[in-house]
């Protein structure tokens, strides 16, 4: 999708931090934009920006994991500035954190409604309009370096990201033919409030007993490391603009990953030989081949290999 001028993006979560980002260089480079968030005083504040930067911006205040408002939400944007092109679901929260054992339903339902449901029900809601009006199309995930990598005390959150890697990876594989091109997008640390958010977003009834904001946490064991890197950790968080002009240049190259830190490589080099070293080393079973050779994507998805290198950054 190179002609991206005058195209209309949905962008969930898109009144602060990556979301925001995205959205700045969306409307700076001609799009079309409808940012959408919970807090209303988030997208209040998103609008004071783009009166005074310009583009156009349409904000609509709801929640993602409510279907109804979803829809409705939807029918807005096409009222307000016609077909959707590009959905981005960006919306997501950090809540769960901690030894997996002391986690809570709660925290559970919480992160999945949020992280998984509302990835689906982007999906559900604004696909199939896509597909109706032909033209070219984009869709965005917001996963994680958590969403290739298990992590301690990140359980809940690896495994919703975990969750969108795979349902992008198959909406890719299903709609390479029809115009329509699909990313996950892989942020490493970025400048934002995700704690906040998912501590404001969280319904009352989804609330651990006795939850503040912020955390309160209990000192470290006696010569324990630091629970922070040492240093100045705003070196290594990166501006959500500069994240958005990697997502845009992902929609024109039409990739289906988008990394923002090359600091990870090792770790996802390592997790992909331990599976290729898991893999039995023993003679392939040609009667079993001859029958599973037909499974399709299942045995061997081509997708992977259309992902061309990227490079430095090019703006």
């Amino acid at each position: 999708m190179k002609d991206i001028k005058g195209k209309v993006a949905f962008i969930t979560g898109g009144a602060s931090g990556i979301g925001l980002g995205i959205a700045k260089v969306f409307a700076r480079n001609g799009m079309k934009v409808v940012i959408v968030d919970m807090r209303q005083d988030a997208l209040d504040e998103a609008m004071a920006y783009f009166k005074k930067n310009g583009g156009e911006v349409h904000p609509i205040n709801f929640n993602v994991t409510d279907r109804e408002a979803y829809v409705r939400a939807a029918d807005e944007a096409e009222k307000v500035f016609g077909k959707i092109h590009v959905l981005v679901n960006n919306a997501g929260v950090g809540s769960g954190g901690g030894p997996t054992e002391k986690l809570t339903y709660k925290d559970w339902d919480y992160s999945m409604g949020v992280n998984v449901g509302g990835v689906i029900n982007g999906l559900v809601t604004i696909l199939p309009r896509i597909l109706k009006h032909g033209e070219e199309g984009h869709i965005i995930s917001t996963s994680s370096t958590c969403g290739l990598m298990g992590s301690a005390n990140f359980t809940i959150y690896c495994t919703t990201k975990f969750a969108v890697t795979g349902m992008m990876e198959c909406l890719a594989t299903e709609l390479q033919d029809r115009n329509i091109g699909v990313s996950v997008l892989y942020p490493g640390p970025t400048m934002g409030n995700l704690g906040l958010s998912s501590f404001t977003n969280r319904p009352e009834h989804l609330r651990n007993e006795g939850e503040t904001w912020p955390p309160k946490m209990p000192p470290p064991p006696k010569g324990a490391p630091p629970r922070r890197p040492p240093g100045d950790f705003n070196v290594v968080t990166m501006d959500p603009v500069e994240t958005g002009e990697r997502v845009l240049r992902a929609i024109k190259r039409n990739d289906l990953f988008i990394h923002t830190h090359p600091e990870f490589t090792k770790g996802y080099i390592a997790r992909h030989d331990a599976l290729v070293r898991a893999v039995p080393d023993e003679p392939r079973n040609e009667k079993r081949w001859e029958i599973m050779k037909n499974f399709g994507t299942i045995i061997y998805n081509d997708i992977y290999d259309k992902q061309k290198p990227v490079g430095p950054p090019d703006w």
